[in-house]
């Protein structure tokens, strides 16, 4: 598991509003049994992105929404393998999570 990897998301029940989880989660917190995941939401029902908290992405071909004031753990072993590596999205993925806690 890596920072900025993709994943399905684990709850099927969510997967037509939710198909994706990101994980920001530093690397070196590797041995903990959960990471910290952002909610990559369809852009479509979503409703209107705020500006730098919810920058739009590809996935798969779907537009979506990363979801940043929605951050949750996840259990790792809920987590199967990952659908890309997003570490390209960096700057725009850290410049929500500045914006979310303050450091802008």
């Amino acid at each position: 598991m890596a920072r900025f990897d993709v994943y399905p998301n684990p709850f099927a029940a969510e997967r037509k509003e939710t198909p994706f989880l990101l994980d920001v989660q530093n690397d070196h917190l590797g041995p903990l049994v959960t990471r910290v995941m952002i909610p990559l939401r369809a852009s479509k029902g979503f409703g209107i992105p705020a500006r730098r908290l919810n920058p739009e992405f590809e996935v798969k071909g779907m537009a979506v929404v990363l979801d940043t004031a929605s951050l949750a753990p996840v259990p790792t072993a809920w987590l199967k393998a990952p659908v890309m590596q997003a570490d390209g999205w960096r700057g725009d993925v850290t410049d929500a999570l500045d914006t979310l806690f303050g450091a802008y």
